[in-house]
């Protein structure tokens, strides 16, 4: 609200409308970073497993294996994802406008391409063969401009009916009250904590710098680095022991 108000009278100023942009005096309200809430491997397994065969059951993969936003699960349409080569890309973000849903940029303003896992792969094609046959019901064929995440009709989900599924999934299974967020937290965390080179982890979750990655999950990086002074540790080890036999 602030920045808005600071635009539109440094706008009023510029029109000579008034003399002074008072907002500009104004210091700005700090914005507050959400709880960060994240699941080990054995809560993400018991995610997947209660998740299996329910409506939210690809969002929930795709969030917690992939790291994408609830925007850009519900943006992702068949055209964007490679079963053959797994790998989809993410070019779009669905939102809720006026008229209904319309897709925008992702929010770091690029594309971005993601390795899927193997089994991430094989549920795909299984769900993209029910969806096709829900389809085939109700007399329309699949097609690659469809969604991966639709409704029963093949009609696109809206990203707040998608978080709303997901509270209501949660209580039913008894498991952890984390957001629809948190499962790409979880999945960031899950890359950094076997080893995997933030710059990567930047690329597969779509920050547009790695400062932001490192930054987010900071938390992880201490662990991170006792696992890499233990390896360069060894490898010296290595090199001094071998001079000595020489």
């Amino acid at each position: 609200m602030h920045a808005i108000l600071k635009q539109a009278l440094a706008q009023a100023c510029i029109w000579r409308a008034i003399s002074h942009n008072p907002a500009a005096l104004v210091k700005p309200p700090k914005v507050g970073r959400s709880e960060m809430r994240t699941l080990d491997t054995d809560a993400t397994a018991k995610m997947i497993e209660a998740a299996r065969g329910t409506f939210i059951f690809i969002p929930v993969l795709l969030g917690v294996l992939c790291g994408l936003r609830r925007g850009e699960i519900c943006g992702l349409r068949w055209r964007s994802v490679d079963l053959d080569a797994g790998r989809l890309s993410v070019v779009a973000s669905a939102t809720r406008g006026r008229g209904g849903a319309r897709e925008k940029e992702p929010k770091s303003g690029r594309g971005r391409a993601v390795t899927l896992l193997p089994m991430l792969v094989t549920e795909l094609r299984r769900h993209r063969l029910q969806q096709s046959e829900w389809l085939l019901r109700l007399g329309t064929r699949l097609t690659d401009d469809h969604h991966v995440f639709t409704r029963e009709d093949g009609a696109p989900v809206y990203p707040g009916s998608l978080t709303r599924l997901f509270r209501q999934f949660l209580p039913r299974h008894g498991l952890p009250q984390v957001r629809l967020h948190d499962l790409r937290h979880t999945h960031a965390t899950h890359l950094l904590g076997v080893g995997v080179h933030p710059k990567i982890a930047q690329e597969r979750l779509g920050h547009s710098s790695i400062g932001i990655t490192l930054d987010l999950y900071s938390h992880v990086m201490p662990g991170m680095q006792d696992d890499a002074v233990a390896k360069v540790d060894a490898a010296i080890q290595a090199a001094l022991n071998k001079r000595e036999t020489k």
